[in-house]
């Protein structure tokens, strides 16, 4: 299997999982999400058995947040009802992600031993990557409330980058 096989064939089914929710079709899209979270955390265990690089890291990063992107308009399509809720949460994702990458970059940029082993510095938050699967699968699971599920999540998202900017205020000060 090539290099970014894994993170190609994840993308597919999460891109098949946004669809499933826009057409309302929850179990598919319940059953399609998982699997690319089980892919997304097998691409990892590849990389770190084969090496990783900072392209893989990279593509795996931007394939994860077209289908954490891609997943809630899907939402906003099947639930109109939760299109201003799923609207903040689009919106929280890019203000954590500069948060997250802008120290990141930083961290880079000053030599700094801070983060963990993948390609890009993670600082720790309330809501990362493993977060998405139990708040996407309640999408699936109760599509009738997904107004307070993306509500619920867009202040975890929030409160992340509160999170990301204090730790940031006292290694960078």
């Amino acid at each position: 299997m090539s290099r970014g096989a894994v993170t190609g064939v994840g993308l597919g089914v999460g891109v098949g999982a946004c669809v499933a929710a826009a057409l309302s079709v929850w179990p598919l899209a319940l059953v399609l999400w998982l699997l690319n979270r089980t892919l997304d955390g097998l691409d990892g265990a590849v990389a770190r058995r084969r090496g990783p690089t900072d392209l893989g890291g990279l593509l795996d990063f931007v394939a994860d947040f077209v289908v954490y992107g891609g997943f809630v308009v899907g939402v906003a399509i099947a639930i109109p009802d939760a299109r201003i809720a799923c609207t903040a949460l689009l919106a929280a994702y890019p203000l954590n992600n500069v948060a997250l990458l802008s120290f990141a970059s930083l961290v880079e940029k000053r030599r700094l031993a801070y983060g963990d082993e993948r390609s890009l510095r993670f600082t720790p938050g309330l809501a990362e990557g493993t977060e998405t699967i139990p708040a996407y699968a309640a999408f699936c699971l109760i599509p009738v409330e997904s107004d307070i599920v993306a509500w619920a999540f867009t202040g975890m998202v929030l409160v992340t980058v509160v999170q990301r900017l204090v730790v940031a205020r006292r290694v960078l000060a």
